[in-house]
């Protein structure tokens, strides 16, 4: 069975009945190494074919279907078509040439990639594999296409008529009908790596920057050639087939992804941030239509993501908050009258405490946006996500939930103590599943699951039947991780740094390093190192001071990092944790929480004793 992407489920609402008929034999009749893509802009030009087939040996091919039935069609050349419309006759484009214009703008798109393309030879410069393109007719048999001579305005080798695509025609007769419609002798095949490649040029939104940052929105590559192309980058990373299906495929209603660290969770929540707002023209949301809320719990990552939608261009019509300064927000919006700030250690609850009695009583208003996505989701609290439920406009009742117990660091929850149904979220039948970690090489992921171990247990939590997630590796292998054993913070903090000013040299930005600490003072130890060394840092304390576009070393607290990640981290003061009363399950999910930002190499700091250091085995790890 092939893979069709958006899913059947999430698409048939928008297709004819000829396009859900043609979509459901693909998808039944081809087999399992079959990619197909319904309805999705294709290339530069962002062009809307019907349908896209891949595969690795048989290559690409571009459908369009047309429900025409014979009755509909006046007259027919090679060039035009004459038909009755829904107002009268008209006059439309060949739907061959449709389709041929479709395939040409794709294969030039791509050849432009020279690892794409033959290398030498008579096919110099032209695609390394099979490609080309075709016509469905869904309501018109073979008989009634050859004695209307349709033959004479469209290829009959290039067109699959009503009997072709019978419920009762055999998987290898419909293979047949579309490869027949490749030029003879046209041969080679697609390597994995140069599938990406084609999904990385075919559909843009499915880029992931080579660096591993998921928040980098620039879909097209720095730089350009002689001729003003934009130049292709050497390394080409897209979403998995799971992720791109998944993103393709959210439709309206409440919808919880659930999965590890570095699967991709905050990717997609960007992803279809800016398809809803791309539904809304730039200009109205403030006056025609009701804004997108993301919110999350980490100041950092809120700011971080508020800088994504500037970038991508959405920020008036997509608002990323952290949850408390929404709650400020929201208090400040409505005239509701702030808590005092002279008890901090209870000024937050008070803050969500009369939000929520601003809505009972009706002061706050609900239903306030067209869509709410949620980050983080496993540091809520079942009253605050009780509250955001309500703030979802009824008539969409768009919700996206992202959660991962692993990463709950939090005192509220060592698991989740609660159902989404008890709090209204509709999650049943609705929830899917991300094991594979991208974020972190094996090595990496190794290191932060061998001490979080006990932590990753597969089992279902409650009645939504949403499972503890054991991550899978996506295999890709990186250094093993340095481990600092020195007998003081200070010296491991020096060390650190010459670490990082090491990379550096190395070729990493200075934006691309971050050191974690358990505590304060351990931030203020490392921040007075790099300021002594003279190396460019930003201690975190609070949103207003992290800028996550700054070309410097990032100081953060564990916690503050949570949902972001950087090439290279470096975590101080390990050999400490747990500090004394402290629960070590709740110390082990937080250093796991911290060595899963590093995309590529991590240090870490366990001092002479190890504390949670002496968790896991340091070989093959590099100890100092």
């Amino acid at each position: 069975m092939a893979i069709l992407i958006p899913a059947l489920g999430s698409c048939v609402s928008r297709m004819t009945s000829g396009e859900r008929r043609t979509a459901e034999r693909l998808e039944e009749k081809l087999d399992a190494d079959y990619l197909l893509w319904y309805d999705v802009p294709v290339g530069p030009r962002h062009q809307h074919p019907d349908f896209v087939v891949m595969h690795p040996r048989r290559g690409i091919l571009i459908l369009e279907v047309k429900d025409f039935r014979l009755t509909t069609i006046i007259g027919a050349n090679k060039q035009t078509w004459d038909i009755h419309g829904d107002n009268g006759p008209k006059t439309i484009a060949n739907p061959l040439e449709q389709a041929r214009q479709y395939a040409h703008q794709v294969v030039n798109a791509l050849e432009r990639d020279p690892q794409l393309v033959h290398a030498e030879g008579r096919f110099k410069g032209k695609l390394a594999f099979p490609w080309s393109y075709g016509v469905v007719l869904p309501n018109i048999t073979r008989a009634q296409f050859d004695s209307a001579e349709l033959g004479s305005a469209i290829e009959p080798h290039r067109v699959i008529c009503k009997d072709e695509m019978a419920e009762g025609v055999a998987p290898e007769e419909l293979q047949s009908r579309l490869w027949g419609m490749f030029p003879y002798m046209m041969g080679g095949a697609m390597s994995l790596p140069q599938m990406d490649r084609v999904r990385w040029i075919m559909f843009p939104d499915v880029r992931v920057p080579v660096t591993g940052e998921l928040f980098n929105v620039n879909l097209q590559p720095d730089g350009a050639d002689a001729d003003g192309e934009p130049e292709l980058p050497s390394l080409m990373r897209v979403m998995d087939l799971q992720q791109e299906q998944l993103a393709r495929s959210l439709g309206e209603g409440h919808r919880v992804i659930h999965g590890v660290a570095g699967s991709g969770k905050t990717m997609l929540l960007g992803y279809r941030a800016e398809q809803l707002a791309r539904a809304v023209p730039a200009g109205e949301a403030a006056t025609a239509h009701k804004p997108i809320l993301i919110l999350c719990f980490n100041k950092p990552l809120a700011r971080q993501l508020e800088s994504v939608m500037v970038t991508k261009g959405i920020a008036d019509r997509v608002h990323a908050v952290s949850f408390h300064k929404w709650c400020r927000d929201q208090l400040i919006a409505y005239g509701q009258t702030l808590p005092p700030n002279n008890a901090p250690a209870h000024y937050a609850d008070e803050l969500v405490q009369r939000v929520i009695s601003g809505v009972d009583r009706r002061q706050i208003p609900s239903g306030q946006y067209r869509a709410v996505l949620i980050d983080e989701g496993h540091d809520f609290r079942p009253e605050w996500l009780r509250i955001i439920v309500q703030m979802v406009d009824p008539t969409t009742n768009s919700l996206l939930v992202l959660y991962d117990d692993a990463q709950s660091i939090y005192e509220r929850s060592h698991s989740r103590r609660f159902s989404f149904k008890s709090v209204g979220i509709q999650a049943q039948g609705r929830t899917t599943i991300l094991k594979i970690n991208y974020r972190n090489t094996r090595q990496i992921l190794q290191t932060a699951s061998l001490v979080a171990a006990d932590l990753l247990t597969a089992e279902d939590q409650d009645d939504d039947g949403v499972p503890l997630l054991k991550p899978v590796s996506c295999g890709r292998d990186g250094e093993a991780p340095l481990i600092i054993r020195l007998p003081t913070l200070q010296q491991e903090a020096a060390q650190v740094a010459d670490l990082l000013a090491t990379a550096h040299r190395e070729g990493h930005a200075w934006g691309d390093m971050a050191i974690l600490c358990r505590h304060w003072s351990e931030m203020d130890l490392c921040a007075s190192v790099l300021k002594r060394r003279g190396l460019p840092h930003q201690v975190q304390q609070g949103a207003a001071t992290f800028n996550p576009l700054a070309d410097c070393v990032k100081v953060l607290t564990l916690h503050a990092s949570k949902g972001l990640e950087f090439p290279v981290v470096a975590l101080v003061g390990v050999g400490h944790m747990p500090a004394e009363g402290a629960d070590e399950r709740d110390e082990a999910r937080l250093f796991y929480v911290g060595a899963t930002r590093a995309t590529h190499r991590l240090i870490v700091g366990v001092g002479v004793e190890g504390g949670l250091g002496n968790a896991w085995v340091l070989e093959p790890a590099v100890t100092f």
